[in-house]
């Protein structure tokens, strides 16, 4: 689970996921040493379907349509690549109840202290 906690500068709260981007970059390393053509082809291709989605949702006049087919290209190269770099983990976190109340209440407790360490004096906070 995500270990919310204060930021360096202690104005808002960090919820630290770098170690999963460095687990998944280390198995992308992996999987590129093992099979370098195919990955190297299967990111290019991926690179080309971000990047024409980017064109589609930021252009002015692109149809609806041709935005909905570009984000299901990047979707589906994005399907592949994980096909091809099997993770070493589910990257997803899935909370039971409980844990998910413990997890908001350690958010909203450090949120709290933020607000009162940080609100001018005489400001009443709703």
């Amino acid at each position: 689970m995500i270990a919310p906690q204060l930021a360096a500068d202690g104005r808002s709260v960090r919820l630290p996921i770098a170690a999963r981007a460095e687990g998944i970059l280390d198995d992308l390393a992996l999987a590129f040493v093992e099979a370098p053509n195919i990955l190297a082809a299967l990111l290019t291709v991926h690179g080309e379907n971000v990047a024409a989605l980017g064109r589609a949702i930021y252009g002015h006049d692109v149809p609806e349509y041709e935005r909905a087919m570009r984000a299901a290209a990047a979707d589906g190269s994005r399907e592949a690549l994980v096909d091809e770099v099997p993770l070493a983990a589910d990257l997803d976190d899935l909370l039971d109840p409980d844990t998910a109340i413990t997890l908001a209440g350690r958010i909203t407790r450090l949120a709290a202290y933020i607000r009162h360490r940080t609100a001018p004096e005489g400001t009443a906070r709703p």
